[in-house]
């Protein structure tokens, strides 16, 4: 299917248009925050084509983390990633990858801007709402992590049509 075939990388979307995985971690989700991320998204222009809350298998982190596994940190980071559930969500959009991680990522939260969802929601560096793929390679292996291609949706993206009638 063209799920399957984006997912593994085979397929591309006219319009440099590219898929990624965004993950509102569990203090995103405690504090409601979902809709407020979702929001700065859309603003961007980004579809959503696949959501789903769950909590996540200490099995799904340790493939999700694998980079991060010898480093001191990781026995926390998974701690406050299994704490609660999280939602996942795959869009599409032109330069989907790197937009979203320049809009999440930002290292001194006292310098993030309010433009950026870190700037705007993030209290911590350790506890910082969401997590974005940094790479398209990186984006296919997290979204086959987390998803099924029967879980994605691709639809026609008119909106207007609701608001105008």
């Amino acid at each position: 299917s063209l799920f399957e075939e984006i997912m593994i990388g085979r397929a591309h979307r006219p319009g440099n248009r590219e898929w990624t995985l965004v993950a509102r971690k569990p203090d995103g989700v405690q504090r409601w925050l979902v809709g407020d991320v979702f929001w700065h998204l859309k603003r961007r222009g980004f579809k959503l084509v696949g959501m789903k809350m769950l909590q996540v298998s200490e099995s799904i982190l340790a493939e999700h983390y694998y980079r991060l596994q010898r480093k001191p940190f990781y026995p926390a980071l998974i701690s406050y990633i299994s704490s609660g559930p999280m939602v996942a969500v795959v869009q599409e959009g032109p330069n989907v990858v790197c937009t979203s991680k320049a809009m999440m990522e930002h290292i001194d939260l006292a310098e993030a801007s309010p433009d950026i969802i870190q700037g705007d929601f993030s209290v911590h560096i350790s506890r910082n709402v969401i997590h974005a793929c940094d790479s398209m390679e990186g984006a296919q292996r997290k979204m086959q992590l987390w998803f099924q291609s029967s879980e994605l949706v691709d639809w026609a993206d008119d909106g207007h049509r609701w608001l105008n009638g």
